[in-house]
């Protein structure tokens, strides 16, 4: 069930359930990427250039261009511009809470993960 503030304000603007639920898709969808995933990681140490950004992850800069700007679709991050440079930045107001709330569960909930990954790798061997 959707939360009640989301559904009515969802209305005013003349959006059906089934249309916010694809809004929820397209958010969660953002963190399918394991780059965008590694952004995101990246970016919880500190404000970042686009270059910079590619270099610490050695990923090509179109790549990480493409992620960077649907991460900003999505509210994860914003941007600077400074002369002819962007510089990314988290959303600290929700997605630096949202990121650490995933940290715990992880811990508490989805180790046993990646032993099944390993206990798979093991057994291939």
């Amino acid at each position: 069930m959707l939360n009640k503030n989301i559904l009515q304000d969802a209305n005013r603007h003349g959006f059906i359930e089934d249309e916010i639920y694809e809004a929820y898709k397209i958010f969660f969808g953002t963190l399918v990427s394991a780059s965008r995933l590694r952004i995101i990681n990246l970016l919880r140490k500190g404000e970042k250039s686009v270059s910079g950004i590619s270099s610490e992850l050695s990923l090509p800069q179109p790549s990480v261009s493409h992620d960077l700007a649907r991460l900003k679709k999505c509210g994860f991050v914003s941007v600077k511009i400074i002369r002819n440079y962007r510089y990314y930045s988290l959303n600290k107001k929700t997605i630096s809470p949202l990121m650490n709330l995933i940290d715990r569960h992880m811990e508490s909930n989805c180790m046993h993960i990646l032993h099944e990954i390993n206990g798979a790798k093991d057994n291939g061997k």
